[in-house]
């Protein structure tokens, strides 16, 4: 059964649930009360016969006297015929169900219930008691029952009602508040909860989901404003070399230097599409697909190699400390675009004459460092070098060439190998980066 409101299913539950145990309860009480009446009622009979055994079974008298532990009606057969009785016992209450009896019996006649014993002594003589109008309060047990159950299922059901619709009150706040949220509106967090319990751990969890969208969004919009200036720039000189071109006829050599101006940019725009797409590619989810074998000193020395001409360009010292073989599982694109990037930053913002030291081990973990004397990076800049299109004092000034990506992309592909990624810098003094994988 399906009900769209989640307090109708729980009230469907609760009330089904509570429905059965008052049903095992009525059953469970019926059947134990019931018992409970059979054994009194065998007991008591079982020791009147037992009374009337001891003393008038072998007695001279010839009825059974009433006295004041005998108040059953009794008689004694003797071969199937009644050899003593009690002045009340009458045959006709009894011979259409003695026959039925093989002990003890209680027995519902219309709206009366009778209890009959039956004691056989031997093969010749047996005892017989039995009383009629039983008190049998079993049925006005059930009569009651069955008036008070309905009326104590139907205020459980009103109750829980109430109890559901207590507790549904911060959910349904929540439920408001994401109704009002919009990429414009992120300012309806929830109060916090006055008891320390599972509501209070979802009103936690959806601030902390809005915060994570506001932050999100305003990343996106700082990556969009980026993005588009990043492009507008190569974008505007493309333009304008083709504006100017068409004016009037000019010699080819103009042509060509303008034609290799709009190749740069068109480089540029290239360079920038495929470090977003790097940055898009790959997802936890399918990452794992593309991990392969992989020779990780290998893939740092060839990334080396192909830097020696800028390091030699710079007559930079590159100190290699340390580099132990290593096979691991990984995404070789990824690993080599980690290398790159950051060999490339050492490089890039070291003065010339300057010492660049690399170290790859293995104890745990894989390690790779690097540490450059270059420029350096303030403390109150350096949690923001990771984030995209970011460049410290000089991320528009194109002295030094790049998009503020590398170490976004590095530290995406980091996070990709569930790996951790530690920048330490010090302004003009220089940068130390550790990669654990």
């Amino acid at each position: 059964m399906k009900f769209k409101s989640l307090k109708t299913r729980v009230l469907f539950w609760f009330g089904s649930i509570t429905f059965l145990i008052l049903l095992i309860f009525s059953y469970t009480f019926y059947f134990l009360y019931e018992q409970n009446t059979y054994y009194n009622y065998e007991a008591k009979l079982k020791k009147e016969v037992g009374f009337v055994k001891k003393n008038f079974l072998n007695s001279l008298d010839e009825n059974i006297n009433k006295t004041e532990f005998l108040s059953s009606r009794i008689a004694i057969y003797k071969d199937e015929k009644i050899f003593k009785k009690s002045s009340d016992f009458k045959l006709d209450d009894i011979i259409s169900t003695l026959k039925e009896v093989k002990t003890f019996s209680l027995i519902h006649n219309d709206e009366t219930l009778q209890a009959i014993y039956v004691l056989q002594v031997d093969k010749h003589f047996k005892i017989v008691a039995y009383e009629n109008d039983v008190d049998d309060k079993i049925e006005d047990i059930i009569e009651v029952m069955l008036v008070v159950e309905p009326l104590l299922f139907l205020t459980l059901l009103f109750l829980g009602s109430k109890l559901i619709d207590k507790i549904l009150i911060p959910i349904n706040h929540i439920s408001k508040s994401a109704k009002k949220i919009s990429i414009n509106n992120f300012k309806n967090t929830m109060p916090k909860h006055k008891h320390n319990d599972e509501i209070a751990k979802l009103i936690e969890s959806f601030n902390a989901m809005i915060l994570r969208l506001h932050k999100g969004v305003d990343n996106l919009d700082r990556f969009n404003n980026d993005v588009s200036h990043e492009l507008r720039t190569p974008l505007t000189v493309i333009k304008g070399e083709i504006e100017i071109t068409q004016r009037k006829i000019r010699d080819s050599s103009y042509y060509i230097n303008s034609i290799n101006t709009i190749e740069y940019e068109v480089k540029q725009i290239e360079s920038i599409i495929e470090d977003l797409l790097l940055l898009t590619k790959y997802s936890k989810d399918n990452i794992q697909k593309t991990f392969e074998k992989t020779s990780i000193d290998s893939l740092l020395l060839d990334t080396i190699y192909k830097y020696d001409a800028k390091i030699k360009s710079k007559n930079i010292t590159l100190k290699i400390d340390k580099i132990d073989t290593i096979n691991k599982k990984v995404n070789p694109l990824l690993l080599k675009t980690i290398f790159s990037n950051l060999i490339d930053n050492a490089i890039k913002y070291s003065s010339n004459d300057k010492t660049i030291s690399i170290k790859l081990y293995r104890k745990d973990k894989i390690h790779f460092f690097i540490e450059d004397e270059g420029i350096g990076i303030s403390k109150e800049k350096l949690p923001f070098i990771t984030d995209r299109f970011y460049r410290a004092d000089i991320s528009r000034n194109k002295i030094i060439e790049g998009f503020g990506l590398g170490l976004s992309i590095v530290k995406n592909s980091v996070e990709l190998h569930d790996g951790e990624l530690k920048i330490e810098s010090i302004l003009n003094k220089g940068t130390k980066i550790e990669v654990i994988l």
